[in-house]
């Protein structure tokens, strides 16, 4: 199995520059930002590089410190495209281009791809990781540096970003695996923070 930790960063939110990161557990890990955005356009495109720079047969676990992406992802996803990209309310799905790629990318991806979530800032190896490398990217992009592009199809090989990931064990968590997608659609507003399942 995969395991990867994503994160995403909005240094003002939300318009302010963002930056989203990677960090496969045993190997290489990949950041980029963009100008403006908001900090869940940040955690969903940290979700879609992830899976995209994973593509084969074998299953695919991210770990994320956010809850709306992964419902997102998962829960709200096969629902939402039933009533035509329509939240429980009725209103137009928030951040629709993305959450629409997350959902070919998991669609055209051989293996399965599942999430856990994790708690943000608690000293987990790899979400600080991908925290930090997600911070330094909108950093980047903020003080003129590249701006990524939208990620459209798989890549052939994860890209390796220059410096190393420590490869120390994550500690182990008791927060259960959410498999994508599910039938099941939440009936609170997909731009609400969603209770920890």
């Amino acid at each position: 199995m995969i395991i990867v930790s994503t994160d995403g960063s909005c240094l003002r939110n939300p318009g302010g520059a963002i930056g989203w990161a990677w960090v496969n557990h045993t190997g290489p890990s990949n950041s980029g930002g963009e100008p403006s955005g908001t900090n869940q356009v940040a955690e969903l495109r940290a979700l879609l590089e992830a899976v995209l720079a994973h593509p084969g047969p074998e299953p695919l676990l991210i770990e994320s410190d956010s809850q709306y992406a992964i419902k997102c992802a998962s829960e709200w996803l096969a629902g939402w495209k039933r009533k035509g990209w329509k939240t429980a309310g009725g209103t137009p799905v928030r951040n629709l281009e993305l959450v629409q790629s997350i959902e070919r990318a998991i669609t055209e991806r051989e293996g399965p791809v599942r999430f856990r979530w994790v708690r943000g800032h608690v000293g987990n190896h790899f979400n600080e990781a991908a925290d930090a490398l997600a911070g330094e990217a909108a950093r980047a992009v903020a003080a003129g540096g590249a701006v990524s592009t939208a990620a459209t199809a798989p890549a052939k090989k994860a890209p390796v970003k220059t410096a190393p990931v420590k490869t120390a064990p994550a500690p182990a968590t008791a927060v259960p695996t959410v498999s994508a997608p599910t039938a099941r659609e939440a009936s609170t507003s997909d731009d609400a923070v969603p209770t920890l399942f």
